[in-house]
């Protein structure tokens, strides 16, 4: 077929169309639009979800354990704003593929679009907690938006441009009045970016900020003892006794952190028990309080690695919303519920014996930030986060030990007791220090045991035992150090612990997967001469 009858199938008469180019400019524009009108609507109503976190959560829950763990190694903290910024990367790719599409076929090119929003909102069906209404409006708003601009740039504006003779071929760009077409595409990116930023903040992340503030915090029936002399030894480089709430690591599943209203919010027990109840915020709040100090760790925690951390957390004992609600025999585990869907789950007994388990509600001295699982979340001394740290609480369920957490599908053990490990932190890996006396020194933890000595073996060497900082209790980490007079070299430098029950942590390197990474930490360092 000639490309004069190919190129008017589904355009207006005598319109030719766009180079490639400024096509592609034109699609990108066009799906800008669309999922900045989604957002912003999505923000505009209280429960309206976002299409670009439901696609994402659905990559997160569909790939396989592997590569889960391949990202949060690589990754770490960051594995969030990756896999969001590779959906708005495949999601430009695709406006530009659709934008040389309907430089010719229109139609075809606004179907691309309705697909691209069908398939966020199909995603955000998935979760039962959107209401099927609101999500189709967003998706519907979208997919309006996106086809609305690409009709213009693609469409309209060539045909204005359009000189009174007609001519074989392809409009050039300049004939089109090129300033006014990049002004026109880029203004529309612009707002279209300008949108989904609107739709953000209306999130209601702000606001949290503003409730939080707002929040006074009870003084807890049992405090934290006082930190005592010589518990924070003063060595450049090596991580404080108490991780601030801003540094410490974040590892969960959601992509978006939920913003959660404690005016709203609500915590039920219920399950294998026979007094199910609800509390609200207030009636949490009112409740008596603990204090403890307590180390959490990341099962995805590297030997060496940094997804561990150390707080001073205040909350409710777990055993009194148990005792109340009077636990069946033959409730085996405790399932903690999120907001948010995610679940974990760990033995019922471990949440009566250990005092310091708690629904938490605030964190080194101030109610819980909103990445940490403000209004509420669980901690559970000695226990890594997958089976035990629930944050965004909304449910503690009673079951048997048939009924699994998440993690546990995708891979990972059924229990997940927190290994004895240390870490050195001074000198860094791979740096260079100048000769003479220099200190190593780290961090060492064994909740629930805690720790009794740390050795530090240099080269070849034998094992020299290190100074410990004061104890402040057996549920959070402690600080070593070891003077070393440095010698010019290649050195090779390596640290175990022993835990309170006179364990050594094991020289056996095993992987995070299933139940967390073990073997000595070693640091290759430079002496300069």
């Amino acid at each position: 077929m000639p490309e004069t009858a190919r190129s008017t199938e589904d355009r207006p008469a005598g319109v030719r169309p766009l180079s490639r180019g400024p096509a592609a400019l034109a699609g990108i524009a066009a799906v800008a639009v669309a999922l900045g009108v989604a957002e912003l609507t999505a923000g505009l109503l209280a429960r309206a979800p976002s299409l670009v976190i439901a696609v994402g959560d659905t990559v997160v829950d569909s790939v396989p354990g592997w590569l889960e763990r391949w990202a949060i190694a690589t990754l770490g903290t960051a594995d969030k704003p990756v896999l969001l910024g590779g959906i708005v990367l495949v999601s430009i790719l695709l406006g530009a593929a659709l934008g040389v599409l309907a430089r010719r076929r229109f139609v075809p090119a606004a179907a691309g679009i309705a697909l691209f929003a069908g398939l966020g909102t199909a995603a955000a069906l998935a979760d039962a907690r959107n209401a099927l209404g609101l999500t189709l409006l967003v998706g519907v708003l979208g997919a309006a938006a996106g086809t609305g601009v690409l009709y213009v740039l693609a469409v309209a504006m060539p045909r204005r441009a359009e000189p009174p003779a007609p001519v074989r071929g392809e409009t050039p760009l300049s004939a089109l009045d090129r300033r006014r077409f990049l002004a026109v595409t880029a203004g529309t990116t612009l707002l279209g970016v300008l949108a989904g930023v609107g739709g953000y903040l209306l999130s209601g992340r702000e606001r949290l900020d503003d409730l939080r503030a707002a929040i006074r915090l009870p003084a807890p029936a049992r405090p934290a003892g006082p930190v005592p002399p010589g518990a924070e030894l003063d060595v450049p480089g090596l991580t404080p006794l108490f991780t601030p709430n801003e540094d410490f690591y974040r590892i969960d599943t959601a992509l978006r952190v939920p913003v959660v209203d404690p005016g709203t919010w609500r915590l039920e027990v219920r399950g294998m028990v026979d007094e199910p109840f609800t509390l609200t915020y207030a009636e949490l709040m009112e409740l008596p309080q603990i204090e403890a100090d307590v180390t959490l760790a990341c099962v995805s925690n590297e030997v060496g690695g940094d997804l561990v951390g150390n707080a001073r957390w205040q909350g409710v004992p777990l055993k009194a919303l148990l005792d109340r609600a009077r636990v069946q025999r033959g409730a085996t585990q405790l399932l903690g519920r999120s907001v948010d869907g995610f679940t974990a789950g760990f033995p019922v007994l471990t949440a009566l014996d250990v005092e310091e388990a708690m629904v938490a509600v605030a964190m080194n001295g101030e109610p819980l930030p909103a990445d940490h699982g403000f209004p509420a979340r669980l901690v559970v001394p000695g226990l890594y986060g997958y089976v035990s740290a629930t944050k965004w609480l909304s449910a503690i369920e009673l079951t048997g030990w048939d009924v699994d957490g998440y993690w546990i599908p995708r891979g990972w053990a059924k229990e997940g007791p927190i290994k004895t490990q240390a870490r050195i932190d001074v000198p860094r890996a791979g740096g260079t220090v100048a000769p003479g006396r220099r200190p190593i020194a780290g961090v060492a933890w064994a909740p629930t045991r805690g720790i009794e000595r740390v050795e530090v073996r240099i080269d070849d060497g034998p094992w020299r035992e290190a100074e410990l900082a004061e104890s402040l209790d057996v549920d959070c980490w402690r600080q070593w150090y070891l003077p070393w007079e440095a010698t010019a070299g290649r050195h090779r430098i390596a640290a175990r612990a022993t835990d309170g029950r006179g364990e050594v942590q094991t020289d056996q390197r095993t992987p995070v997967a299933p139940d967390g990474a073990s073997g000595y930490p070693v640091v290759e360092v430079v002496v300069g001469s």
